[in-house]
């Protein structure tokens, strides 16, 4: 599988998961100026904007030492954008889905971290 391909596999996923738990999906792949928001979903209390972190094993790090200082910054310029953009009403949180796949692209892991910068 090639990066593209790790990504989408890791968004459907991902998607399936946040699904499980009781999350409607509202957008997908939504672009600011400072990035992209991979999903956005929502419950009755919150809008969640979720960054999905995949990689082939683990043996070159984890998914969640991908999320940098640097990412987190664009993550919450992107979640601010579209909070304003979109006029959201609820409060709204930056959560992280990380998915650890084998090399034929099935599941290993996945975890879901909630409001990841704050």
């Amino acid at each position: 599988m090639n990066h593209i391909e790790v990504g989408k596999r890791g968004e459907e996923l991902a998607k399936k998961y946040i699904r499980g738990k009781g999350y409607k999906i509202i957008e997908q792949n939504w672009h600011t100026k400072y990035g992209e928001i991979d999903l956005v979903a929502e419950n009755k209390e919150w809008c969640v904007l979720i960054e999905v972190r995949t990689k082939i094993g683990e043996q070159f790090g984890l998914p969640e030492e991908t999320l940098n200082y640097r990412k987190m910054q664009r993550l919450m310029r992107n979640a601010n954008a579209y909070a304003a953009i979109r006029r959201i009403s609820k409060p709204y949180r930056i959560d992280a889905v990380c998915i650890v796949l084998d090399e034929s692209g099935n599941l290993i892991r996945i975890d879901h971290y909630e409001n990841i910068t704050g």
